[in-house]
């Protein structure tokens, strides 16, 4: 062969090369169903460079993808990783984020956020340092071990390679795959409480901060916990950072919890992701009562958990919502002895039905909730609280969502704190119900009553009463209220009353008179409790 022949042989790889990867290149930005239908016209040979293409791509596209590709499916897969593995494509595309992720235990959140998705981001960025931190240095460096050892398994494939001097479980560099030279990217794993010393992290995750409950219960462990994340971690962080935070709760004042209270809660993205959802606000969007990952823990196995764990472990560990130990006016048993199921509530005929409103004031305030609950009385003397609505939300919303929780449990007023601006409260509910029947929504319903009380007056005289009634076995919670309890059974007299409290002594007192209707004795002139017992 001449060397002209050897030029035209190289010209022809050279084109063919530079063919194929114009072609890879646009197969590339086609979407699924599109690349399916190039893949099936193609011949043999293009079709097997397509489905290197194609598994190239899945090993890009996520953790839970990679995590799929490279163990042959074996990884297991589920909607509520899914988010997890959400948040870190958004890290990977440069956006700087903080995220709270709380879920229960064994639902895989550790192997994702901990593992996988730290094992795909530094494929997508080797020049990038991740930080690990957990309750213990053990556990922080089993996970940076479990991504050491994976980057020895499937480096060639994923395009990363550890240095050769560096290959400690608790700490690694990364090299390049082709040269051996260092690269700025890897990895430092620490013990809540540690030192994480070196260069600054461009990732943060802090895995299960809290190692058990008497670590939680324990205020000098949590202040620890607090002044190492303020003072170490947050410190180490690169300008454009993200920290990443995945636990289950232990305590209300755990570092989830401080974090919610905290003054820069608004820019945190929250994934409360309980084992039964119990919210309309429910990340994944299921339906109430649903489970979390129901191929490996259905409502049987739950509720064998539930009965197993206790009530408090259960609302903690599993449902992200810590109960307070009890130390107040209230006890748990009042409470938990006489909770009534939503299907035998099918079957109480109430006599009355009343919203209360106990307002956080005249703004749209960042940190106090509007109090929020609904409540109704039999003519026998026994009271069912059967909503709590409360949430943050200004002026402008609570008026709205006052009256329409009246409709939806079809109450025959609405009970408002007077002290607030006056009769503003009542203007407040008044155009709200007038804005909604103009749209048609009341369907011709009559405006409730808006009975007005002054709350700030006498706390302990308004609650200690209608607490005896729960002692009696009086009060009955139609299904679970967990934060409304919550604030019930740790309130002390002397001690600011919370929101949602305030509003279910409000809705309890207006109906604990049996002779009352609106504001004094007597039937309503409009008759609007006829059939009703």
């Amino acid at each position: 062969m001449t060397t002209s022949d050897h030029a035209v042989v190289d010209l022809d790889v050279v084109s063919e090369a530079e063919a194929l990867t114009r072609l890879t290149a646009a197969y590339r930005k086609l979407n699924r169903v599109e690349r399916r239908r190039v893949a099936r016209r193609a011949s043999p040979e293009v079709r097997a460079v397509l489905a290197t293409v194609e598994r190239t791509m899945a090993l890009e596209r996520s953790p839970g993808s990679m995590a799929a590709i490279l163990t042959d499916g074996r990884e297991m897969q589920a909607p509520h990783l899914d988010l997890i593995d959400g948040l870190f494509r958004r890290i990977a595309r440069g956006e700087r984020i903080k995220a709270l992720i709380t879920m229960p235990p064994r639902h895989g959140k550790s192997r994702r956020a901990a593992r996988w998705a730290p094992l795909w981001y530094l494929a997508r960025h080797p020049d990038h340092r991740i930080m690990i931190a957990s309750y213990g240095a053990d556990l922080a460096e089993e996970h940076s071990r479990w991504i050491r050892d994976a980057i020895q398994t499937y480096g060639p494939q994923i395009g990363l390679a550890l240095h050769s001097g560096s290959k400690a479980a608790g700490r690694f560099d990364l090299a390049d795959p082709v040269t051996g030279d260092r690269l700025e990217g890897g990895l430092v794993a620490a013990g809540v409480g540690g030192g994480l010393t070196g260069k600054g992290a461009h990732v943060a995750l802090v895995d299960d901060p809290i190692k058990d409950a008497a670590d939680a219960e324990s205020p000098t462990m949590r202040r620890r916990l607090w002044d190492w994340w303020t003072a170490v971690l947050n410190t180490r962080m690169e300008p454009a950072g993200s920290i990443i935070v995945i636990q289950t709760r232990w305590h209300e004042q755990d570092l989830a919890g401080r974090i919610l209270e905290g003054q820069d809660t608004s820019d945190w993205i929250k994934l409360d992701l309980p084992a039964i959802c119990d919210s309309e606000d429910d990340p994944l969007g299921r339906p109430i009562g649903a489970a979390l990952w129901p191929k490996r823990y259905g409502r049987r196995a739950l509720e064998a958990i539930r009965r197993a764990v206790g009530e408090r472990v259960w609302w903690s560990l599993y449902q992200q919502k810590p109960r307070p130990m009890e130390g107040g006016v209230w006890q748990w048993p009042w409470i938990t002895d006489h909770r009534i199921g939503p299907v035998a509530f099918r079957g109480v005929d109430l006599s009355r039905i009343v919203v209360a409103v106990d307002h956080a004031g005249g703004g749209d305030d960042a940190h106090d909730e509007t109090g929020l609950v609904a409540a109704g009385r039999t003519t026998d003397g026994h009271m069912y609280v059967v909503a709590d609505k409360s949430k943050r939300m200004g002026a402008e919303t609570w008026g709205e969502k006052a009256c329409r929780l009246a409709l939806e449990v079809d109450a025959d007023a609405i009970v408002v704190e007077a002290n607030f601006g006056g009769d503003m409260a009542k203007q407040i509910v008044m155009q709200a119900w007038n804005k909604l029947a103009d749209t048609g929504q009341t369907k011709g319903r009559l405006a409730p009553a808006i009975i007005e009380v002054h709350a700030k007056q006498g706390k302990r005289l308004r609650a200690e009463p209608i607490a005896q009634l729960y002692a009696q076995g009086l009060v009955h919670h139609v299904g679970e209220h967990p934060r409304l309890e919550g604030q019930l059974v740790t309130w002390i007299p002397g001690m600011d009353s919370p929101d949602r409290m305030d509003a279910a002594v409000h809705a309890l007192t207006e109906l604990a008179d049996p002779a009352a209707v609106s504001t004094g004795s007597g039937s309503y002139a409009d008759q609007r409790l006829a059939g009703r017992r």
